[in-house]
Formats: structure tokens, sequence, C-alpha cells
């Protein structure tokens, strides 16, 4: 059997999957935890609901998240300045430090795999790439098929 373009895109993905399951190894760290605290690194502190929106997630989903960071030292619950019913989500220093140092490792990373693509053929790859990407989020928001009706 042929290796499709699929098929290399697949295990592109189980590696980094692979990979993130090894650096958050012994802490309580998930991937929708880290999402999170991706999100509130790049927009600032966060409502719970604006939050929910960027993970697409419900408001329940959001506060078992929010608490779970929160026990765990990453997230920290603020009175919104200009509305006090609500809170505002963000960053305990501890955790600041830690996803700038997560968002160096992805610069270096992603430095690193775009070297591994000759230098004339590196412009050609990044459109490839976005053409890939732009192509799969189309096709997952169109595609119905669900093999459990099979």
């Amino acid at each position: 059997m042929d290796t499709t373009l699929l098929d290399r895109l697949l295990a592109i993905g189980a590696l980094f999957q692979t990979d993130m399951q090894r650096a958050f190894a012994g802490t309580s760290l998930t991937e929708s935890r880290v999402h999170a605290l991706w999100v509130l690194q790049h927009s600032g502190p966060a409502t719970q609901q604006c939050l929910a929106e960027a993970l697409r997630v419900t408001p329940r989903s959001i506060s078992a998240l929010v608490d779970a960071l929160e026990s765990a030292g990453y997230a920290k619950r603020l009175p919104h300045p200009d509305d006090r019913r609500a809170v505002l989500v963000a960053l305990t220093p501890s955790a600041e430090r830690m996803m700038t140092r997560m968002q160096e490792d992805h610069r270096h990373l992603s430095d690193r795999l775009l070297s591994a693509v000759d230098a004339e053929d590196r412009a050609a790859f990044e459109r490839g790439v976005d053409a890939v990407l732009r192509a799969l989020t189309e096709l997952v928001a169109e595609e119905q098929v669900r093999y459990g009706d099979r």
C-alpha cells in the first residue's frame, strides 16, 4: 500500500501528540488546559464567556477548566474592572513564565522544522501547508460522514 499525503499528515499529527504528552508528563496539564493557557497568553485576561467562545466549549466546561487551572496554580480569577458581576481569568506569574518559555520553544521548533526544507523550497512549502489547512478547514466544516452510522 502506498503512503499517501494524508498518511504522512496523520503521522505528523501523532508525533505532535506524543511530543506534547511527553512534555507535560508529570504535570496536571492536558491538551485543553494548555490550549486555554495559550489563549490567555495571547489575548490577556478574559472573561470565562470569552474564553469559552475562543475554546469552543460550553460555559459548564469552561468553569471546570478554569477551576482546574486555578487549583493547579496556573490561573487566577480577578474582579472585572467594568462589570462587578463578571470575573476575569488571568495567568499567574509562574504560568506567564511557563507560557513565555513555551512560546520560545514553539518558535524554535517551527524554525527547526522549516529548516528541514531546502531554503529555495520554503516559500512554496509554506503556501502548500496554508492551502492544505484551508482545504481541510472547509472539508471539516462541510463533512457529514460518520462511520458509526454505517
